[in-house]
C-alpha cells in the first residue's frame, strides 16, 4: 500500500471540488490542534468512496473504503504552530469497549478516540486535501520515506529512525491531494513566511473493528 515510500501526490485532483469545499468549510472554527469535524452538511459525498476525493482512498484499499476520521486545519499567521515528528495512532469511535490491543483512551471534542493496534493503522491511508497553497515557505508536511513499514514507533526513536530515512517535503498547490500511509512519521515546521494554509485530513478505512468497535466516522 503506497509502496515503499508511502505516500503519493495527485496533483490537481481536488480542484474540480475546490470552490465547494472552500464554502462548505468557511465557517468551521479551527483551534490550534485543529477541529475535528463531524455531521458537516455537504462534506460527506466528497468524501465517500464515490465521490471524487474518496475514490482517492479506495486506489488503495479498495471497494470496502470509508471515511473514518475528518480534521481541518488552518495554520495562518496568527496559529503558526511547529508539529514534531510522530505517528498519527488514535481514532473516534462510537463509543468505548474494552478490547485487547486498543488503547489508551481519551475524549476529544466530545468524541471518544483510542489508539489503534499497529495492525489495525497499517491497514489505513490518509489524504490531505490542500484548501490553500502550502510551498516551502507556508510548512508543508514533512515525511519521513519508509518509516510506515516499521509498526508502533517509541518516542525515543523517532529521531533516528527520521534520520535514517531521511524528509521529503510535501509541498502542494490549492486543489493537490497527497495520500500517505496513515502510519508514516511526519512533522511540520512553522511557516517562514505565513500565509493561510488549510488543509482537509481525511483518514480511510476498509475493515471493521473488532468486538462491536465501530468507527465514529464523519
Amino acid at each position: 500500500m503506497l509502496g515503499e515510500r508511502g505516500f503519493q501526490c495527485y496533483r490537481s485532483a481536488a480542484a474540480p471540488v475546490l470552490t465547494k469545499l472552500q464554502g462548505i468549510l468557511a465557517n468551521t472554527s479551527v483551534a490550534r490542534a485543529g477541529a475535528r469535524l463531524r455531521a458537516v452538511p455537504g462534506l460527506s459525498p466528497l468524501l465517500d468512496r464515490h465521490g471524487l476525493i474518496g475514490a482517492l482512498a479506495a486506489i488503495h484499499l479498495g471497494p470496502a473504503t470509508r471515511p473514518v476520521r475528518a480534521l481541518l486545519f488552518d495554520k495562518s499567521a496568527n496559529h503558526n504552530w511547529v508539529l514534531g515528528w510522530h505517528q498519527d495512532r488514535t481514532i473516534a469511535v462510537a463509543e468505548r469497549r474494552d478490547v485487547a490491543g486498543f488503547g489508551p483512551w481519551t475524549l476529544k471534542a466530545g468524541m471518544v478516540h483510542v489508539e489503534l493496534p499497529p495492525a489495525v493503522q497499517a491497514a489505513m491511508v490518509t489524504l490531505r486535501i490542500h484548501l490553500d497553497d502550502a510551498d516551502e515557505s507556508n510548512a508543508p508536511l514533512q515525511v519521513s520515506p519508509g518509516s510506515h513499514r516499521l509498526g508502533r514507533i517509541a518516542q525515543d526513536s523517532i529521531a533516528a529512525i527520521v534520520q535514517r530515512c531521511g524528509i521529503a517535503s510535501c509541498a502542494a498547490a490549492a486543489g493537490d491531494v497527497w495520500a500517505y500511509a496513515t502510519p508514516i512519521l511526519h512533522a511540520s515546521e512553522a511557516a517562514g513566511r505565513p500565509r493561510r494554509r488549510r488543509v482537509l485530513q481525511v483518514d480511510y478505512a476498509a475493515r471493521d473493528l473488532p468486538e462491536g468497535l465501530r468507527w465514529l466516522g464523519i
